[in-house]
């Protein structure tokens, strides 16, 4: 842990990459796991062009369950301690894989979304995005002003991620001096594919999580125990400095 306050204090470009673990501790449920699950369907069931083009109604009572949970949910510990790492580094790029905006609500400003942002909405019609923070909505699935239907901003499985943020993403990683890797399960490409750049870049790798992963034995220090009470201890001095 000392080593890592040093190298998080000496650093003037750090990335960090953030997965569900760090949100899981405010509350909001992982796509793996049973409390992902929602009445009897998968994510995978409805995260889909497939499943909203077969039934967008029902897609659409999954997101403003998610939506309702998220409201009622909070930035915890981790997330302001990533947000104050921002302040103090002269270059700080988070890298999300989540879509809660949480990171946004603790103060994080240079954000890059590869799955996009729950609260933000499509239009399938004119392509019109915009911000929407309704959990529940006049009628389902929505309607955009054109009269379009609405579509939740954000990737679905078999889609791509979004090429602008995804090179900037990469851009970030290459040229930092230090990479957090948060609450990821490091099984979901193309994100997971960030933690080996750092590392052949040059970087320092610290993961935080809770369980192993295939990259712990990758990375130069991985903290085990939930990110909402290791990342503030990064913030500290180091012993001795």
């Amino acid at each position: 842990m000392q080593q890592a306050q040093q190298w998080i204090a000496e650093a003037s470009r750090i990335a960090a990459l953030t997965g569900a673990g760090i949100s899981a501790e405010s509350g909001v449920p992982t796509f793996r796991g049973a409390s992902g699950m929602w009445k009897r369907f998968r994510p995978e069931d409805l995260a889909t062009p497939g499943a909203f083009s077969r039934d967008p109604k029902l897609v659409w009572e999954w997101y403003c369950w998610r939506r309702g949970i998220i409201a009622g949910s909070a930035p915890n510990a981790g997330h302001f301690a990533l947000a104050g790492i921002e302040k103090r580094a002269a270059a700080f790029t988070l890298i999300t894989q989540n879509v809660d905006g949480l990171h946004d609500r603790a103060g994080s400003r240079n954000i890059l979304k590869v799955h996009g942002d729950i609260w933000d909405v499509r239009c399938l019609s004119c392509g019109r995005e915009e911000r929407d923070e309704r959990v529940e909505f006049p009628e389902l699935p929505p309607r955009c002003g054109c009269g379009g239907m609405l579509r939740p901003a954000v990737v679905w499985f078999g889609e791509g991620l979004p090429q602008d943020v995804w090179n900037a993403a990469e851009d970030a990683v290459r040229s930092c001096e230090v990479m957090l890797v948060v609450g990821t399960s490091a099984v979901v490409y193309p994100a997971a594919g960030l933690v080996p750049l750092a590392k052949s870049a040059g970087a320092k790798v610290i993961e935080i999580n809770v369980d192993e992963t295939q990259f712990s034995s990758l990375v130069d220090f991985s903290l085990r125990g939930p990110s909402g009470e290791l990342l503030p201890r990064l913030l500290q001095p180091a012993a001795g400095s």
